[in-house]
């Protein structure tokens, strides 16, 4: 970014590594950020970085320099968040090795696993979430029974749901029998609770829910609760995925 251009403040604070555009438009709205000492509300607000004082809960921000994504496996029983006011661990418990401050790129339930993206590329992570750019995520799932061909043709043509009818997925069975199913689901939009919603909407119940891939980016020999920072080259490759310059 371009520091002596004046730029909205939520892409700022994005851009800066402070928190995703989305939860940065929360902080304005909530009269926790000031530009040159005074409170600022409205989204359309612009500053520059580098030119203007601006705090978020009265701490001067700074761009980082240095842009890192981390792939994280993260495990059951822990929330994509960095703070938790139940105190319930958190993905910023696992990534307190790294020298900058790093911030989920989506989410996946609490009592759900599998890769997470973390970084402080508000761009990179703004693009992996919108929907306009239909970054394919894979998903190891576990289902009760075994399931009827037109409820699988439904995952696969697209499901009803409460906001809408989904998009086409991409299905495989891996091993089934009367009790349980295992398959892999791909989904090219990232709707809260998707997978699970989609699977009971068709009757069949998600029993266990394992993220593996995230475009060109998969789960690997990660172990649960691991993290890896990605190499140069695996950074230009998920950016190319995504319309960036690699």
């Amino acid at each position: 970014m371009n520091q002596m251009q004046a730029e909205r403040l939520q892409k700022i604070l994005s851009e800066a590594g402070i928190t995703s555009r989305r939860k940065a438009e929360k902080l304005i709205l909530q009269g926790r950020v000031t530009v040159n000492g005074k409170v600022v509300s409205e989204l359309g607000t612009k500053a520059v970085l580098g030119k203007d004082d601006i705090c978020v809960d009265g701490k001067a921000i700074k761009a980082e320099t240095e842009k890192v994504v981390v792939a994280l496996f993260k495990p059951k029983s822990c929330v994509t968040t960095l703070h938790d006011p139940q105190g319930r661990p958190t993905v910023a418990d696992l990534v307190k090795s790294i020298p900058v401050r790093v911030y989920p790129v989506g989410r996946l339930d609490y009592d759900a696993e599998g890769l997470l993206l973390m970084t402080n590329d508000g761009e990179l992570a703004h693009r992996l979430q919108h929907p306009r750019y239909k970054v394919p995520k894979t998903y190891l799932v576990k289902i009760r029974g075994r399931p009827l061909e037109e409820a699988l043709g439904r995952l696969q043509q697209g499901v009803e749901l409460e906001d809408g009818i989904t998009a086409p997925a991409e299905l495989q069975i891996l091993e089934d029998d009367k009790k349980a199913t295992w398959l892999t689901l791909t989904l090219r939009e990232g709707r809260n609770h998707q997978v699970k919603r989609m699977c009971a909407a068709v009757g069949c119940p998600v029993l266990r829910l394992r993220r593996t891939k995230i475009g060109p980016i998969d789960l690997g020999n990660l172990q649960p609760g691991r993290i890896r920072k990605l190499k140069a080259r695996e950074v230009r490759v998920l950016r190319k995925a995504v319309g960036l310059d690699g």
